[in-house]
């Protein structure tokens, strides 16, 4: 079992710096997906299964789809030429070191991250994890989920509508 997951997490971590690495959009997407799949079965692995399938389904099935919509609706090209250091790249680097330092902090830190009493190891496993995240979703925080609902609906039209206004003018 430890080999199966070295061997995912392997997977995981080539699928993402092929991301970084291929030239071609509709690889670097395509190597996104199988990032998402290695993911999804190291969630397996963890006795989430719940999370698993989401990740499968939203993530390498829906988000992945509109990736590769935008990519073919706005024919991007890779462009041959050479990398430029500029203040850009620097202010990014080390935005990243910033954002990685935080989370190795966070993870060395001894804080507790949520109640454990309500939500134990073996609450979850008597009730089951997707009800309780169910009630969680639709109890608790039902109005960020709303929110979040309305908020992709709106990102969808607006898709919806640009694609629409640039195959009309294409068209002309």
């Amino acid at each position: 079992m430890l080999f199966m997951f070295y061997l995912f997490v392997t997977a995981s971590v080539a699928g993402a710096l092929g991301v970084l690495a291929f030239r071609n959009p509709v690889y670097s997407a395509m190597s996104l997906v199988s990032t998402f799949f290695c993911l999804g079965v190291i969630y397996i692995m963890l006795n989430a299964e719940f999370v698993a399938v989401i990740q499968v389904l939203v993530y390498a099935g829906a988000i992945m789809v509109l990736f590769l919509f935008v990519i073919m609706l706005l024919n991007i090209r890779p462009s041959g030429e050479s990398i430029k250091i500029d203040l850009t790249k620097f202010l990014a680097a080390g935005l990243t070191i910033g954002i990685l330092s935080q989370l190795i902090g966070l993870f060395l830190s001894p804080l507790q991250f949520g109640p454990s009493d309500s939500f134990s190891a073996e609450a979850v496993a008597e009730e089951g994890s997707i009800a309780v995240i169910g009630r969680l979703l639709y109890g608790e925080y039902v109005l960020p989920f709303e929110i979040i609902a309305i908020l992709l609906l709106v990102a969808v039209i607006g898709a919806v509508v640009i694609g629409k206004r640039r195959f009309n003018s294409g068209n002309s």
